[in-house]
């Protein structure tokens, strides 16, 4: 398997891709090769590349001409001949441990799986807006853990800052006035993060975001947003 590269290295774990073969890994995008079995021509090879914003593309390699490239998976499924077409979630396949195993089978779609279900809303709190749960981090000075919220896009903004400071501390926050002489929140208070779905939440689609409007910037000169509006432009 390829050495990881930038933001490619949180999209799958180690595990995940282990075992599957042809594994690329990019600077924003993981590629593995698939294929597609038709009775007919038989099996039709390609690359799928898949991005963190849920993107899927092949190129395929059915023969040594073939020009088509960036092809949906279900484009993919057509062009192979494949008798039934519309089910390519088990249609295409990767080669894991040496076997043909239907996209449905792995943890490949799970990014792909989120934002369709961020698109049809599944990802909005109760007042229609997108979720976001809140999230801690800690002090460099004091070592406690400090609470900020992610309701709106300048909270947003206001965490993804610290979170890039690498020495943040609590006199750095803006939004509470906080020192570092204030107790830190309490351990059965700090598991109620603001989840739509349940007040314990531990992270669920509806409350976890890997990138959206709110929370990624276009002004923002790091890896994650450059990546992020990379890729929404594809």
């Amino acid at each position: 398997m390829a050495a990881a590269n930038g933001g490619a290295a949180t999209l799958f774990s180690e595990e995940e891709l282990q075992d599957v073969s042809g594994v690329h890994q990019g600077n924003d995008f993981v590629e593995v090769m698939c294929g597609c079995t038709s009775h007919r021509y038989g099996d039709a090879v390609g690359h799928l590349r898949i991005y963190a914003s849920g993107d899927l593309e092949i190129s395929c390699e059915c023969t040594p001409g073939c020009r088509e490239d960036k092809l949906t998976p279900s484009a993919f499924e057509r062009h192979s001949g494949r008798e039934t077409i519309g089910k390519w979630r088990n249609t295409v396949w990767v080669m894991v441990q040496g076997e043909k195993i239907p996209l449905s089978k792995t943890p490949l779609l799970k990014y792909y799986s989120l934002s369709r279900k961020y698109a049809n809303g599944s990802h909005k709190g109760r007042n229609g807006r997108l979720s976001h749960r809140d999230e801690f981090i800690h002090c460099t000075e004091c070592g406690k853990q400090r609470r900020f919220r992610l309701r709106s896009k300048e909270e947003c903004r206001i965490y993804h800052d610290a979170l890039a400071k690498p020495n943040w501390t609590c006199v750095d926050s803006t939004t509470d006035r906080v020192t570092c002489s204030d107790e830190e929140e309490r351990a059965s208070h700090k598991v109620l993060r603001g989840c739509s779905h349940s007040t314990s939440c531990t992270g669920c689609m509806k409350c976890v975001c890997f990138g959206c409007e709110i929370c990624r910037f276009t002004d923002c000169g790091c890896q994650t947003c450059i990546n992020f509006y990379y890729n929404t432009k594809e």
